[in-house]
């Protein structure tokens, strides 16, 4: 109940963050050339001073506590501390125009919760305290998109990468606890809304084909590209970013600054409004909004600030989808609109049962399940011939890999100062 109230609260301070960017802009869009800069070196400095640890999207980290025997660093990795600086700077973030979400950080914050009222109850036992924390990661997961199914298979799919008869009642439950926080505080809404629309068999599965080529064709290369990135930026800029990454953060800003402006302001921010428009119909949008999106998430990735890759991953998946619809008159073209969703969503997650009941609990419509399914084992066989690890394990063993290097350095420096010490 507890983790289904902060995701509301979140979500609120999230929409109230998005709304305060958009003053800003209509004010004058030039101003973004000082916010974000600013603001991105502003959050790069509290992540590294006041909330260490915050950085990145908080998937991979709740991944990486499922694989860690020392439980003291678990403790640091899932502190409450760490959990209110994800909701703050990432809602900072928000406003200063980074193309983050904050379903990810909904992740970590969820099982930290967990985590928390695990060391409450002196649970000992590791398989107990583990699955506290996959519980509450999928109650995270489940309560920031509405989407109870979808929190229960990304548990399987994403965290634990298992199925465990003890893991799943307790998942289950704090689940639905969760969802039913959600609802009764914001009602039974859907992401998107409702879609009436069908893909029947024949012609119309031309859709399937080019949606999951595509799709999973520029998410596995988006998911490449990150963990390319993830082991060191190479040349100059990479000796940049290490060295003075206040300054590194402040240009990434500027670069974000510079394609919003160019894009008219959709790049900014978790791109929710411009997927719903897309998948409403209500507007159309040219190739360049999910290029140009795609740019601003990996430039936002670069930053090392605090943020999700969700809900940013939809827009650019219903961008692509509303691109393609053009050239195939024989689907619908919300239909065509979902396809290109998931197919990009699980290019990027190589989830193929999340990505898919994702899309079909935040439009309300199992009529495409069938396709929708297609689409993503498509999207995701092509993906991973582009990407051949997937994006959250390879981030969650090297933030392990770091997290050691770090332990042992301390070990060392704690030697060094008492060489007496055993």
């Amino acid at each position: 109940m507890l983790i289904g109230v902060i995701s509301v609260v979140f979500a609120k301070i999230g929409d109230w963050a998005a709304d305060s960017r958009s003053e800003i802009i209509g004010w004058n869009p030039w101003v973004m050339l000082i916010v974000t800069p600013v603001g991105l070196a502003f959050i790069t400095w509290m992540t590294r001073t006041i909330f260490k640890g915050a950085q990145g999207s908080g998937i991979p980290q709740t991944i990486a506590t499922l694989h860690i025997d020392n439980y003291s660093m678990v403790d640091r990795v899932l502190s409450l501390r760490i959990s209110l600086g994800k909701i703050l700077l990432t809602s900072l973030g928000l406003i200063c125009g980074a193309s983050i979400g904050r379903e990810g950080p909904s992740v970590q914050i969820g099982a930290s919760i967990m985590h928390a009222f695990s060391r409450f109850l002196g649970q000992s036992n590791i398989a107990a305290r583990r699955s506290m924390i996959l519980a509450g990661g999928a109650a995270g997961m489940a309560a920031a998109f509405n989407t109870p199914l979808a929190g229960i298979v990304f548990a399987i799919e994403e965290l634990s990468h298992s199925f465990e008869q003890k893991a799943s009642g307790r998942t289950l439950t704090v689940v639905v606890l969760s969802g039913v926080t959600a609802i009764a505080l914001l009602g039974n809404y859907t992401y998107f809304g409702h879609a009436d629309v069908t893909i029947p068999i024949g012609t119309a599965w031309i859709a399937v084909l080019t949606c999951g080529i595509l799709g999973g064709l520029a998410g596995g290369g988006f998911s490449a590209i990150l963990i390319r990135i993830s082991k060191g930026i190479p040349g100059w800029i990479g000796r940049f970013g290490a060295q003075r990454p206040i300054a590194f953060a402040a240009a990434c800003g500027l670069i974000l600054a510079i394609i919003g402006i160019g894009s008219n302001g959709s790049t900014y921010g978790t791109g929710y409004a411009q997927a719903h428009a897309i998948f409403n119909g209500t507007e159309h949008y040219p190739a360049s909004f999910f290029i140009l999106k795609y740019l601003a998430m990996i430039v936002s990735y670069c930053s090392g600030i605090p943020g999700g890759m969700f809900a940013p991953s939809l827009a650019i998946g219903a961008g692509i989808g509303g691109w393609i619809e053009q050239f195939l008159p024989h689907t619908a073209p919300g239909a065509v609109v979902l396809l290109g969703t998931v197919a990009y969503f699980c290019g990027v997650a190589q989830s193929p049962l999340t990505a898919t009941i994702i899309v079909m609990e935040i439009c309300d419509n199992q009529q495409v399940t069938l396709a929708l399914l297609a689409t993503s084992f498509l999207a995701f066989g092509v993906s991973k011939m582009v990407c051949p690890r997937p994006l959250y394990t390879t981030l969650a063993d090297r933030f392990m890999e770091a997290t050691e290097r770090a332990a042992k350095a301390a070990a060392n420096v704690s030697q060094i100062s008492d060489p007496h010490k055993k």
